[in-house]
């Protein structure tokens, strides 16, 4: 989709209700650090481009800081609750998290590694840190006007996959479809995560070990399905905990609707 924007699609198209998502409108993706001049140009006068939502922590936006789309409003919403980590004593270093492919293999083996990668896609939809940070992308979605947003993390896939599938939830999208755009993200890394996947193997490695690389690596979608399921036992409804953990409730649905379906 673009020339250095990794990850990148449009929800456009997607099939929701007997409509569609409109085209060009909301986009998901990888950082913008690599973002050429032709993609910021497609970005500023294809897409129109108005808001920017940039879920990676504070260290990873430092970084590798997001290229400037002209006309585009910047926000950062980092999603993960470093603070509540670290006060557990429980917080990996962040030197790790910035270079992450460098250590997953060893990472793998180990039970606190493990344990992060089935409760990453869980704590994202549990915290009351990382729902404030959700609610604010989906009630700005709601007021921008005349243009696209995007929205993404350091891949792609995970954070910003949660925030598509709750978008996509507002906007009518069933448990499967929404499931199916989030899964989407493992043909993009599916030759890495095989490499790594063997290497496991090869270091004597098994399911728990090759769990990691796909969940950190790619995206687990087992991991996704428990917490959707979260979701239902705790709220009874994807549309009840919009409203009330989100403040997206009939109203703001109808109008998400009637600006990004046709």
């Amino acid at each position: 989709m673009f020339e250095k924007i990794i990850n990148a699609r449009d929800l456009g198209g997607i099939a929701i209700d007997g409509k569609t998502v409109r085209k060009g409108l909301l986009l998901r993706s990888g950082n913008l650090y690599s973002a050429t001049e032709a993609d910021i140009a497609r970005l500023r006068d294809e897409f129109k481009l108005k808001r920017i939502f940039d879920f990676r922590t504070y260290p990873e936006s430092r970084m590798q800081p997001d290229k400037t789309i002209p006309g585009a409003e910047y926000l950062l919403l980092p999603t993960l609750d470093q603070a509540a980590e670290k006060a557990t004593g429980e917080a990996i270093p962040e030197e790790i998290w910035l270079d992450l492919s460098r250590h997953i293999l060893q990472l793998a083996f180990m039970r606190q590694f493990q344990e992060k990668g089935r409760e990453l896609y869980p704590s994202l939809v549990m915290s009351e840190y990382s729902q404030l940070q959700y609610a604010t992308f989906l009630n700005l979605i709601l007021e921008t006007e005349g243009g696209a947003v995007l929205w993404h993390c350091s891949q792609g896939k995970d954070r910003t996959g949660i925030g598509a599938a709750l978008l996509l939830a507002a906007l009518g999208a069933s448990e499967e479809t929404i499931i199916q755009d989030f899964a989407l993200s493992n043909i993009t890394y599916a030759s890495q995560v095989n490499l790594l996947v063997k290497k496991i193997m090869e270091m004597g490695g098994g399911e728990e070990e090759m769990d990691v690389i796909r969940a950190f690596m790619g995206v687990s979608v087992r991991n996704f399905r428990r917490a959707l399921a979260l979701v239902r036992s705790n709220w009874g409804s994807m549309d009840s905990y919009l409203e009330t953990r989100m403040g997206i409730g009939k109203r703001e649905r109808e109008i998400l609707r009637s600006k990004y379906l046709q």
